[in-house]
């Protein structure tokens, strides 16, 4: 057998050797050819992209919320401040169980469940990655037990943050408003009007009353720091720091002292009280009772809380003297007797016979008086003292309801007055002011498609039907009539304080109307109006024992109708259905400081409850001193009813 040996082929081997080599080299080359590509890509082309993501992963940038301005009366009393607390916080991200970390704090820090909620809710609305609280208001036991556990919880931490407190509570609650957190309709608000990167860092914002209305004035400028971090987001140095500007001070008009003594004023009673400087339209005291607690809303008032407010039949959450709208009762009779004497419908001289009812002409339907019997022969001067209802039927009557209505208006009713309470962030509008009801024939037809008749305009010349009043407009008319005729519009803020510098800014307030009244018609309605709380007038409570004149006029408003022939005992109607209680003056009366508005919810009669009322604030703001219960007067001579 022969064997075939197999013989190597040296020159091929080398070949496909070599071939390999160079497939492989270029392989290579092409790979590093690839690399040097993206490495120029990424250091030339991207590097300014590169350099900031670095740079961001070395540099935290933390915004510094600013200081809220505070609220102070014209004394410097504080109304709305700042103080620092603790608050735990965590962040989302960095914590891998959110339920068993909340379950672990609880047993070192206390966390309700409207702590839990209240976390849930703020978790829904905000991105994972930002910092969420807990628990505020942390005792330093509580700070003390965490600090030394903290280690256990990554992306949990305590931090220290301002908090506002209203040092009146209730008692200015309608006026200064609260502030709440930041919901998602806040910051669309925000965003639309190019204020969002102000709030960065910021839980807070202005909701209510003054702290929403001066919103701007208050929040300040948020500063900014950066911060060097490790690669476990651990604080190593600061790099730079821009610090916030705190928000201006808002010096209001208003009197602390006298509106604690007003709201206490009220006792049991529900109601409003405005007072005004009648020479600079300046509001000295603003009071809604019942108030409520503002600082339940800052971070989110419970269920049960809101609930109480909400359901009680007391509506304390009803802002009374700005949108509360009631008819004016006799209140509105000096406006009535200025409407007769400027279209020469009445003289001074001219009087009526009074039998005490008032028959509308082609109809046998009696308008009664308050007093049965009449008050025999009343001119202008006594239809105010006494309250005639009788005079005022027949003076409507005679004026007709347009002459009412435009006369009326001149001193504000039936429009907004403007005061700078509820300020629409978004629309810079006011819009939490009711604007009453001043009636007219084409109101009605349009209102409910129905002509206008006689008898609705005898009812409104009594402040009834279909006549409606804001507390705070009925101040304002009051305080133009003390002013004689020269009107301001009503405002809250007095100046503004920069807490950049040493300025301050006068609010100003220009004269809003001079309606040109006649001095003698003015004078004669001014002296009627003391002789009003002089004994038998109808305010003489007001006045007994003082030291100056007060011009007043009393005021009974129906609640519920009443049938003719029937008689109105208040003793049998229910609480909520008595009359309610008003109350207009100035003073001293030759030379007004100061003029007011008191209405009493279901108080029966003006004399007897909020003329009272209005005395002690007078005595306090004239005489510098709270008055001592007032004497026991046994001539009243209230109106019954209106």
């Amino acid at each position: 057998m022969v064997k075939h040996v197999e013989i190597k082929n040296h020159q091929r081997e080398i070949f496909y050797f070599r071939l390999r080599l160079v497939v492989s080299i270029g392989f290579v080359l092409a790979l590093l050819a690839i690399l040097l590509m993206r490495f120029i890509y990424l250091q030339v082309a991207r590097h300014d992209h590169y350099q900031t993501l670095a740079e961001s992963n070395r540099i935290s940038v933390v915004p510094i919320v600013p200081n809220r301005g505070l609220i102070l009366d014209r004394n410097g009393v504080v109304l709305a401040h700042n103080y620092s607390g603790y608050t735990l916080e965590i962040v989302p991200s960095k914590t891998a169980d959110l339920e068993a970390t909340i379950d672990e704090l609880s047993t070192l820090v206390e966390i309700t469940p409207k702590d839990r909620k209240r976390f849930n809710k703020l978790l829904a609305e905000r991105r994972n990655f930002e910092t969420l609280m807990i628990r505020n208001r942390l005792t330093d036991a509580e700070v003390a037990r965490f600090a030394a556990q903290q280690y256990r919880f990554p992306g949990v931490e305590i931090k220290a943050r301002l908090f506002r407190d209203y040092p009146y509570g209730e008692k200015t609650a309608h006026m200064i408003g609260y502030v709440g957190r930041i919901n998602q309709t806040d910051v669309e608000q925000l965003e639309e009007n190019d204020l969002a990167a102000n709030y960065r860092g910021s839980d807070y914002i202005g909701k209510t009353g003054l702290e929403q209305s001066y919103e701007n004035e208050l929040h300040g400028t948020t500063g900014v720091e950066q911060v060097e971090v490790d690669s476990a987001g651990r604080a190593v140095r600061m790099l730079s720091r821009t610090p916030p500007v705190s928000g201006n001070a808002l010096v209001l008009s208003i009197d602390a002292k006298l509106q604690e003594i007003a709201f206490q004023s009220f006792g049991n009673y529900r109601g409003a009280l405005v007072a005004i400087d009648p020479n600079n339209g300046e509001v000295l005291a603003f009071v809604s009772k019942p108030g409520y607690d503002p600082s339940l809303f800052i971070d989110g008032i419970d269920t049960q809380s809101w609930d109480e407010l909400n359901n009680s039949p007391d509506t304390p959450l009803n802002n009374r003297a700005l949108r509360g709208q009631y008819p004016p009762g006799s209140t509105i009779k000096p406006f009535m007797a200025l409407a007769g004497l400027h279209y020469n419908i009445n003289s001074p001289g001219h009087t009526i016979s009074d039998p005490g009812y008032f028959t509308l002409p082609g109809s046998s339907h009696q308008y009664r008086d308050w007093k049965k019997g009449g008050h025999g022969s009343v001119d202008l001067f006594k239809s105010i003292v006494v309250s005639c209802d009788t005079y005022y039927y027949g003076l409507a009557t005679e004026l007709g309801i347009d002459k009412i209505s435009s006369y009326l208006a001149r001193f504000g009713f039936g429009k907004k007055t403007g005061l700078d309470l509820g300020k629409r962030l978004d629309s810079g509008e006011f819009e939490g002011e009711s604007s009453g009801l001043l009636p007219s024939q084409d109101w009605k037809m349009r209102r409910y498609k129905q002509k206008w008749y006689a008898g609705d305009t005898v009812s409104v010349g009594i402040g009834q039907g279909y006549n409606l009043v804001t507390p705070l407009q009925l101040a304002a008319a009051t305080a133009t009539l003390a002013n004689n005729g020269v009107g301001y519009k009503p405002h809250l803020v007095r100046e503004v304080r920069s807490s950049r510098n040493a300025e301050n800014h006068l609010i100003a307030n220009p004269v809003e109307s001079d309606l040109g009244i006649d001095p003698a018609h003015l004078d004669l309605v001014k002296r009627a109006m003391i002789a009003a709380t002089q004994p038998g007038g109808t305010a003489v409570q007001a006045s007994a024992g003082a030291p100056y004149h007060i011009a007043g006029k009393t005021g009974t408003a129906q609640v519920i109708a009443i049938k003719q022939g029937e008689k109105y005992i208040e003793s049998q109607v229910s609480e909520r259905h008595r009359d309610h209680a008003w109350f207009i003056a100035f003073a001293p009366a030759e030379q007004p400081r100061i003029a007011l508005v008191v209405l009493a919810e279901n108080g029966g009669h003006g004399g007897s409850t909020a003329a009272p009322i209005a005395r002690k604030v007078l005595d306090y703001y004239l005489l510098g001193k709270v008055p001592q219960p007032l004497p026991d007067i046994t001539e009243v001579g209230e109106e019954e009813h209106d």
